[in-house]
């Protein structure tokens, strides 16, 4: 008998409120991404050496998504270094230059395997509201954060 499929988890699963993180300042996008990968770090989420994977792969792709907003993550191969899935979010409300965009909100993803898809699907559907994207950018609690990135109810869903 088959396994029911897992649901992947939410965005608020893989956030919890110590790791959103306000009024942050970085030097330059580089700064940014090894402040963002020392929260994974200290969450548990990856060693130290997934941070260099994160630097490498905005190095290569800049992980600037729009609306602000930029998903650091680690290269293909950092993803073997992951211990446990986890996001964080850091606000850098004077911006950062990002590769010739500006970036004042980054969501730092540390998954397995494909664990990445899902969360970028979910993110996707709250910037493209452009109202929840910039009440995201301007958040100043944890709680907000959580509450902009929870699913919302779907009112075709008789579950």
């Amino acid at each position: 008998m088959d396994e029911p499929a897992v649901p992947a988890p939410t965005l608020v699963d893989l956030l919890s409120p110590d790791r959103v993180l306000f009024g942050r300042s970085a030097r330059d996008w580089e700064d940014a991404v090894r402040q963002v990968g020392a929260v994974l770090v200290g969450a548990g989420a990856v060693p130290e050496a997934y941070v260099e994977a994160m630097v490498d792969r905005d190095r290569d792709v800049s992980t600037f998504i729009g609306e602000g907003v930029a998903i650091p993550h680690g290269t293909l191969a950092g993803r073997d270094l992951v211990v446990h899935d986890a996001l964080c979010v850091v606000q850098f409300p004077a911006g950062i230059d990002w590769h010739g965009d500006d970036v004042v909100l980054c969501v730092g993803i540390a998954a397995a395997g494909e664990g990445h898809v899902p969360i970028l699907a979910q993110l996707a559907e709250v910037l493209m509201e452009p109202d929840k994207a910039a009440a995201l950018r301007a958040a100043a609690t944890a709680d907000e954060v959580l509450d902009l990135l929870a699913p919302e109810d779907d009112p075709d869903d008789d579950g």
